[in-house]
């Protein structure tokens, strides 16, 4: 496995999997690259990633969210719509735009982890 070699402002969150090869099968099949070693594995696009371990508590899996901002949320939702089918428990909220700013949508990983994908509306200046 191949870490990141940026570590100076890199956070690698640790997402857990409940079936390690499905997990791994569905972020491969998302859009993420992934570097395979024995009980952990490098989930990254572009400068950003995470490691998925081999490790499954149900409390924990199903309060673990992660925040990712991308510039089309549309895309993430609309390709994890499209595998969802291969992944059972895997799902998705649409995009609405928040108080706070950006558009938000929500997909579920096929452990339970809720993912946050946020992008900015159209037209926004920021």
């Amino acid at each position: 496995m191949v870490a990141p070699t940026n570590l100076t402002y890199s956070l690698l969150p640790f997402v857990p999997a409940k079936d390690f090869e499905q997990s791994t099968a569905f972020y491969k099949a998302l859009g993420f690259e992934v570097e395979m070693d024995d009980d952990v594995r490098y989930c990254h696009r572009d400068d950003s990633g995470f490691l998925l371990q081999d490790f499954y508590v149900k409390d924990w899996a199903n309060n673990f969210m992660i925040a990712m901002h991308v510039d089309d949320a549309q895309e993430w939702l609309d390709r994890a719509d499209e595998i969802a089918k291969d992944f059972p428990g895997v799902r998705t909220a649409p995009l609405e735009l928040q108080d706070w700013g950006p558009l938000l949508g929500h997909i579920w990983d096929p452990t339970g982890v809720l993912w946050h994908i946020t992008m900015e509306p159209p037209g926004d200046q920021s």
